[in-house]
């Protein structure tokens, strides 16, 4: 049980907050050079300042008008990943020392310090409540004890925070746990229908955070019945929840609507939970996308539909003879490998007859070689040295159909279909298309 109920019962806050100045030290100082520093806006982030780290050591000198807010350090690529948020109010300088190994603390600042030993104190309280019910214990002494404690600390640091921005996160964290002890099925119920007392999702200073969507991403994806269930019944439940948090946002103003739903989305579809993407985007996120004039949006979603594992690949066609021959056609191979490729990259060049070589003795694979071409006069010529493989071409290169089908923006690009004409795999060089194909 303990494993099914872990991601509910625990909710852990990832924030640890981003005038003055910003700066403090890395370690390992050689793996970080360079900070950046964004102030956060309902669902975007506008850059304030960047500074080198040099032997570990930052200085971030924050702009007089800058306003007051949670601010976003990187310090690494890919940026979605490495972060760290701090409380920036305006009136203090902030000292920090991030690890590798155990992310930020906080030397200097008041609003921060107390930020971060509020969540890690309930956090600690919150996983030996998790302790409790997975041990199977029952005592309603030991209960009440928590209770009372987790009760006891929330008090206590809204009391500390009064008057301060992080007073806000503070209390809209405060848990509606049962008072008397209750089985953990009675738990997970009442914990699943307060779970959104006390949240103000028109409140900007939260809006301005990753604060919300966390607390919405852990409702929808962990609020779940304890029992097993197959996995399309769990995306049911998911699709629910979804429902519930369309319900206690609709007075939110619709632009912050759109992101939040475009970060359920973004989330379902990273965990492959495609029935529970799907519907997201098709009852809530489209529209609101197209009424406020998201066409990129919109079109982000369809193109990762489309190419996504388990899609069956957009139909492709070419001339054999004087026939049309057809991907959706093609029959009798377990496989079907398609390769974005032009007679004028060097890379193309080395890479398609090694894999020439090692499949064209494979009955079961089918290789279509689609030429990404300017013209067809080099490719007529290069395409003669690969007999084994079906030739498609795709005049206009990178403003081609296919090109924009397959959102192809490189040569060689693979995709590697099953018998049904559905991707399995997306290798990165011909190396890794013949070792996937030989599992």
């Amino acid at each position: 049980m303990k494993k099914i109920i872990l991601g509910f019962l625990l909710f852990f806050s990832a924030f640890v907050f981003a005038q003055h100045t910003i700066s403090g030290t890395f370690a390992p100082a050689k793996e970080y050079s360079w900070v950046i520093a964004y102030r956060l806006k309902p669902g975007t982030q506008v850059y304030v300042a960047d500074t080198a780290i040099k032997n570990g050591e930052f200085s971030l000198n924050i702009p007089e008008n800058s306003p007051k807010g949670m601010y976003r350090l990187v310090y690494a690529v890919p940026q979605e990943e490495f972060y760290f948020d701090v409380v920036y109010n305006g009136e203090e300088d902030i000292k920090l020392h991030f690890t590798t190994e155990n992310g930020v603390a906080f030397l200097e600042s008041k609003e921060n310090i107390i930020f971060n030993s509020y969540f890690n104190e309930v956090s600690a309280i919150e996983a030996k409540i998790i302790e409790f019910y997975s041990s199977g214990s029952t005592s309603k002494k030991q209960y009440n004890s928590l209770i009372k404690k987790l009760n006891s600390t929330q008090s206590s640091y809204e009391t500390k925070s009064a008057g301060l921005m992080s007073n806000a996160f503070i209390k809209a964290n405060k848990l509606q746990l049962p008072e008397a002890y209750v089985d953990v099925f009675t738990f997970v119920a009442e914990k699943k229908k307060n779970y959104f007392n006390g949240l103000d999702f028109t409140n900007t200073t939260l809006q301005a955070s990753g604060f919300l969507t966390d607390k919405i991403l852990n409702y929808i994806f962990t609020a779940l019945p304890l029992e097993q269930m197959t996995k399309e019944a769990t995306e049911g439940v998911m699709q629910e929840n979804v429902n519930r948090v369309n319900q206690e946002i609709k007075d939110v103003d619709s632009n912050y609507r759109l992101h939040l739903f475009y970060t359920i989305w973004s989330q379902a579809a990273a965990s492959e939970f495609n029935t529970t993407s799907d519907y997201v985007f098709t009852t809530y996120l489209k529209k609101l996308a197209q009424d406020l004039g998201k066409k990129d949006i919109v079109e982000e979603i369809q193109l990762h539909n489309r190419l996504r594992i388990g899609a069956t690949a957009p139909e492709i066609s070419w001339k054999e003879g004087n026939n049309t021959q057809t991907l959706s056609a093609l029959k009798g191979s377990k496989n079907y490998v398609l390769v974005f490729w032009s007679s004028t990259c060097s890379h193309c060049l080395k890479e398609l007859p090694a894999l020439h070589k090692e499949l064209k003795k494979n009955p079961d694979i089918t290789i279509v070689a689609i030429g990404m071409e300017d013209d067809t006069i080099s490719w007529d010529i290069e395409k003669a040295k690969f007999p084994n493989f079906k030739h498609a071409i795709a005049l206009g290169k990178w403003e081609s159909d296919y090109a924009k089908l397959y959102a192809v923006n490189q040569t060689p690009t693979y995709f590697v279909l099953d018998s049904n004409k559905r991707f399995i795999a997306k290798p990165e060089d011909d190396k890794q298309v013949v070792e996937y194909l030989s599992k």
